[in-house]
């Protein structure tokens, strides 16, 4: 997969893709992430890509012609184009799954108060948003949807099917996992996970997950709830 990521800040994201598992898929080939700096398309002698918004009001927002410029620049037929933003649709596994079967992503990383309409408008297929909360700039919400859509390209974890055991899931948490020592200050491991019974630990782990979603995320089981009305 091709992802390229337009900001203002492209040394943001050095840190968090030169490290392990990321670091790992770039070396492999199933991964080449470019950073765009949107400033090197403004048309002014200044560089400059923001101005204020028309109305009134705080704040910047981008202006048109260098978004449209850096998205032109790394284009594709195959391209899909998302703008991180508080105002998107919400990140979730599904849509993560959705996104791993592109070849091409364009990242397009929001500052100030926001980008100019008219890019929406016209150059971006999707707005994403990772949580009801507001950060700096989108750099990081780009981080997150990057490495949480990773995972569901073949080859870039371990295991096959780890993606396919985690939280949200089949809309259930995740199980409490356990490993060596079996004894550790007292707290013991549950004798099920010792049993070697494959069916018993499976029950014993289905029956966490819906215990722990139960507590911490009864939403996610508006499915099971609407299976038993029926």
């Amino acid at each position: 997969m091709i992802i390229d990521i337009l900001s203002l800040f492209p040394g943001y994201f050095k840190g968090p893709f030169d490290e392990s598992i990321i670091k790992r898929a770039k070396e492999k080939g199933l991964l080449d992430i470019r950073l765009i700096d949107i400033r090197d398309f403004a048309d002014n002698r200044f560089r400059r890509v923001d101005d204020r918004p028309y109305g009134g009001g705080p704040g910047m927002v981008m202006m048109p012609q260098p978004l449209e410029a850096a998205i032109h620049h790394v284009n594709s037929p195959k391209a899909h184009v998302i703008y991180l933003s508080p105002q998107g649709r919400l990140l979730d596994a599904a849509k993560c799954r959705e996104l791993a079967t592109q070849e091409h992503l364009i990242l397009l990383c929001g500052h100030y108060e926001g980008i100019d309409q008219r890019i929406l408008d016209s150059e971006v297929d999707e707005e994403i948003s990772i949580g009801d909360y507001v950060l700096t700039n989108g750099c990081l919400a780009a981080i997150v949807l990057l490495d949480a859509v990773a995972r569901f390209i073949p080859g870039i974890l371990g295991h096959e099917c780890a993606a396919n055991e985690d939280s949200f899931e089949k809309d259930l948490l995740d199980c409490p996992h356990y490993t060596r020592p079996e004894d550790y200050k007292g707290q013991t491991v549950p004798q099920v996970l010792l049993s070697g019974n494959h069916q018993e630990i499976a029950r014993w782990r289905k029956e966490q997950s819906l215990r722990k979603t139960r507590e911490v995320r009864p939403d996610l089981l508006k499915n099971e709830k609407k299976e038993k009305e029926c």
